[in-house]
């Protein structure tokens, strides 16, 4: 989002450079038709120079039209430091996921910022197994076709659930270290909980990404191979035919060794 201050300003700046410009050509047109019409009638450059100076004088007082009733408005509120920050965040964010490899560099920046939080966390472990499998997942999820669309969307849903549950453990984890002794029991065996629910969750994430790639090696194996290896198999095949049949039509078209003809003896006188 732009901010609505910045904007206004520049908007006006932009009327008030645009009226003093026009208002100065306006002049000079009007001075140079004043003093280059002759006397004795209006002739057809006359004509022009005052049509120049006529319609400059209406944009000049269409600018200032436009300057007085911006300046009229009343001036847009300071936007919020934090607001503005995020914008600029957001813009810069959209400029690099434009890029070829922006979106892939965004989604590994974040993942290891995340991981970083949870480092030393009890979460850890589960959180990087979660994102081994989650890059596997990646891989499969445009091999699955129309089969598998179902399992993607229940695949993506689960591991941002996962990951959820992941800082929330960290964040108990955080508090408990500040939790009075009488509340520190119920708030452990609470984290104790969350953990063996993320572990839970991540050892079934890690058996739908076995299953989906299970499906797309069998899906190749069924055909008895990939296709692409049988159609190289064939073009190879017939190469080798063609060339052969030119091979043998070239041994035919060579004509055979002429017989030697034997010298006839010479008679002597």
């Amino acid at each position: 989002m732009v901010d609505e201050r910045a904007r206004y300003f520049r908007r006006l700046r932009r009327l008030r450079r645009g009226a003093r410009r026009w208002s100065v050509i306006a002049a000079g047109l009007t001075g140079a038709a004043a003093v280059l019409t002759p006397y004795a009638g209006l002739g057809l450059p006359d004509a022009a120079w005052a049509a120049a100076a006529g319609l400059s004088a209406a944009t000049a007082w269409w600018r200032w039209s436009d300057l007085r009733a911006l300046a009229a408005q009343p001036v847009p509120e300071p936007a919020d430091p934090a607001l503005a920050a995020q914008r600029v965040q957001a813009r810069l964010l959209a400029t690099v996921q434009a890029l070829p490899a922006g979106r892939a560099a965004v989604a590994e920046v974040r993942r290891r910022r995340s991981r970083l939080a949870l480092r030393g966390s009890g979460a850890a472990e589960a959180w990087a197994r979660l994102d081994r499998a989650s890059s596997a997942m990646e891989g499969l999820a445009v091999r699955l076709g129309a089969i598998g669309e179902g399992a993607v969307l229940e695949a993506a849903a689960a591991e941002r659930s996962l990951r959820d549950l992941a800082h929330r453990v960290a964040a108990v984890e955080r508090a408990l270290r500040f939790a009075p002794q009488d509340a520190a029991p119920d708030l452990a065996e609470a984290h104790r909980d969350l953990v063996d629910q993320l572990v839970s969750g991540v050892d079934a994430y890690e058996r739908l990404v076995a299953a989906a790639a299970s499906y797309v090696a069998e899906d190749v194996r069924s055909v008895g191979g990939h296709p692409e290896v049988t159609r190289l198999t064939e073009a190879t095949d017939l190469l080798r035919g063609v060339a052969a049949g030119l091979s043998e039509l070239r041994n035919l078209a060579d004509p055979l060794p002429a017989d030697p003809v034997p010298a006839r003896p010479t008679s002597r006188a």
